[in-house]
């Protein structure tokens, strides 16, 4: 492995975190946020045409960029440097890779140019509010969590050449703004039911959406509800959906944790910044030792969850799935860093005023869309088989 990034990696991280700095800012970020999208528009068109940011892990064959994960993940930690809201996570990192990896030629041809120029955007839409588990992060995605078959969950018929969709799905990224759904179902009853993915355009008759208030704001959230919708069958039906999802789960752990080292080490610079400005007794509080201590021990979770982090979007290429753990890593370091610069900000730490308050949001929300972590770490426990066969001796 090696453990230096390239010219190119280096100049993908510094436009970004310079773009970003110039249009998200914290004024922007608010006004973003009250936007009925929940994103600025403009600003993710500006993400596509100065560094194709929509497409930047997708083939150039279809107007992508060519990249890999790596640089997709060090995208996304400049991204959750800033808190950007963006159709980034759901568009580029869970939608695009399973219209690639399962669509027909021509759906490919159609749907990803447009994607990858941030035309498009869309969003994964999983029954219920098992997103972590359809994308095996934190157990078993064999398909139950899509409604087994009995009723719940989203259910698909088949009508003629084309097919009707039927269910509810909670906590859909971007789900109420998004252009193009890809609804995981399940299909031909309880005894042969099978997990399929289809594609519903976001303003199809029967489809109702509803943008929910999240903790997380940046992260906007819709329950989307499907009433006997016409939906188009992504791929085939003997398409492997339920490994085409596992593997893109571990991609996007593994973007996601690079994202939350991002953020962690920008709410550690910002607690950093303030300590050393901020007197009591007649000096900085960041000259006391026991304020030393803990800021110390933030630095070693982040550097460490940023080493997991790289590591994992590294070892997707070589086929070693690794992006749960160094996800969980990475949320208790954000959390880490987030909940000791609120302490440490004090009061003001915890006002709407501040942005303090907006990084422990994002740790917490990912805690509770992709996590726990405690979850996360069981289930690789479980696929690795760690306590399987071992006897325990006092």
């Amino acid at each position: 492995m090696d453990v230096g990034f390239t010219a190119e990696q280096d100049e993908i991280r510094r436009t970004l975190r310079e773009l970003l700095h110039k249009r998200c800012g914290p004024e922007e970020l608010r006004a973003a946020l009250a936007t009925p999208a929940g994103h600025d528009p403009a600003l993710w068109a500006a993400l596509a045409d100065r560094l194709g940011l929509p497409g930047l892990a997708l083939p150039e064959a279809y107007g992508g960029v060519g990249c890999t994960v790596t640089e997709l993940a060090l995208a996304a930690e400049e991204t959750g440097r800033a808190l950007a809201p963006s159709p980034f996570l759901a568009t580029t990192v869970l939608t695009a890779p399973l219209i690639l990896a399962l669509g027909t030629g021509a759906q490919r041809a159609a749907l990803l140019p447009r994607l990858a120029s941030g035309a498009l955007t869309a969003t994964l839409a999983v029954p219920g509010t098992a997103l972590a588990t359809a994308l095996a992060l934190t157990g078993d995605n064999g398909g139950e969590w899509a409604g087994g078959g009995r009723a719940g969950g989203v259910q698909a018929r088949r009508a003629g050449e084309r097919w009707r969709l039927y269910g509810q799905a909670e906590q859909v990224l971007d789900g109420h703004s998004a252009d193009l759904l890809l609804v995981a179902a399940h299909t031909g009853g309880f005894a042969r039911s099978r997990t399929l993915l289809f594609l519903v355009q976001g303003d199809a008759d029967g489809a109702v959406r509803t943008r929910q208030t999240a903790l997380d704001a940046t992260r906007s959230q819709a329950r989307v509800q499907l009433r006997d919708v016409e939906a188009e069958l992504l791929g085939d039906d003997g398409a492997d959906v339920l490994g085409a999802l596992a593997r893109t789960g571990d991609t996007a752990a593994a973007a996601l944790a690079c994202e939350a080292v991002g953020a962690a080490d920008r709410a550690l610079e910002r607690t950093v910044e303030y300590v050393r400005q901020r007197e009591q007794f007649g000096r900085a509080i960041g000259s006391f030792q026991a304020v030393k201590h803990r800021l110390a021990d933030v630095y070693v979770r982040v550097q460490a969850a940023r080493s997991a982090a790289y590591y994992a979007a590294w070892a997707t290429a070589h086929g070693e799935y690794v992006g749960g753990l160094a996800l969980a890593q990475a949320l208790e370091a954000l959390r880490t860093a987030a909940a000791e610069g609120i302490q440490l900000h004090g009061g003001i730490g915890f006002t709407w005023e501040h942005e303090a308050h907006l990084y422990f949001k994002r740790a917490a929300g990912d805690d509770l869309l992709l996590g726990p972590v405690h979850r996360l770490r069981a289930h690789a426990a479980d696929a690795a088989r760690l306590f399987e066969g071992r006897e325990v001796t006092v």
